[in-house]
């Protein structure tokens, strides 16, 4: 886009550093997806604006891993995300609250609606475990995000086919007090996408305390290390034995995962110790400082 361009005239202008956070672009998935407009734009004028920076700032290993394969052998950091908790007041009823009852237990996907995110094969994986006998009676699918290409559409005509449709509930975008309600009301949260930078939607659901499922393209390992997710891959079998084990776990020990997301975020993904390591980069750059532990240079 355009303000690679600018930035890249800047710096030669000025003879000033920039940084650049590919925030997931680079992954495989991504450049493969409208390849040939990006090789476009890389011939053209991207690849010397990210061949010029004086660091890339990749949000987790395997970011980095996917920028040396792109080709690029400029320094880079490696820096999470963040997120700050969630405010405690108290919040109003759900938006799908019309729809379902108290009882209901709800699993929560929230985020653009496009065929990177695998709900495709959420819906099959649905319809799978639904006609296995598993427990799923008491559990309802509610995705809410933004239309991207009619892609909404395509998941709705989905589940009519596959017959979940009583099941699966479509709530459009939630912002505000909307989004802060569905985080407080769901019981579960799920990320079945085939690539991402480092994902804020999985931040938000571990900081409410919420158990996660998710592929290891979500870039968050440690999620599967301190027990606060469970896998699954992007295909609809290993997702519908994502969801058996989900909904066959007692309420005990989903809220025990959701804790140990808690004590996850708060440890590795607080603003101010990723602010701290972000500052330190900076100075590096500019040089002011050393270089920082966060930053590889081969």
């Amino acid at each position: 886009m355009y303000p690679s361009i600018a930035t890249w005239r800047w710096a030669r202008r000025t003879l000033k550093p920039y940084l650049v956070t590919p925030h997931g672009m680079l992954d495989p998935w991504a450049v493969r997806n409208a390849r040939w407009k990006k090789w476009i734009a890389g011939w053209f004028y991207e690849n010397t604006h990210l061949h010029g920076a004086a660091c890339l700032h990749a949000l987790c290993k395997s970011e980095a891993e996917a920028i040396r394969a792109y080709g690029l052998h400029n320094p880079i950091c490696i820096i999470p995300n963040g997120i700050d908790p969630p405010t405690p007041e108290l919040t109003g009823p759900p938006p799908w609250q019309p729809a379902l009852s108290n009882d209901v237990k709800v699993l929560f996907y929230i985020g653009r609606l496009h065929p990177k995110k695998g709900l495709p094969h959420l819906l099959r994986a649905w319809s799978l475990i639904r006609s296995s006998g598993s427990p799923a009676n008491d559990w309802h699918l509610v995705i809410a995000g933004w239309d991207q290409n009619g892609h909404e559409n395509e998941l709705k005509a989905l589940a009519q086919q596959q017959g979940i449709q009583r099941y699966v509930h479509f709530i459009g975008p939630q912002f505000g007090d909307a989004k802060h309600a569905s985080y407080r009301h769901a019981d579960a949260f799920i990320l079945p996408s085939f690539s991402e930078g480092l994902p804020m939607t999985v931040l938000e659901a571990w900081s409410y305390g919420l158990p996660v499922l998710m592929t290891p393209q979500c870039n968050l390992l440690e999620g599967f290390q301190s027990q606060a997710a469970l896998r699954i891959d992007p295909i609809p079998e290993r997702i519908a034995q994502g969801l058996a084990t989900l909904f066959a776990m007692t309420d005990d020990e989903r809220t025990a995962m959701g804790r140990r997301g808690q004590v996850l975020v708060a440890q590795r993904f607080n603003w101010l110790g990723i602010a701290e390591q972000m500052l330190s980069v900076y100075r590096w750059v500019l040089g002011q400082d050393d270089r920082p532990d966060c930053v590889l240079t081969d």
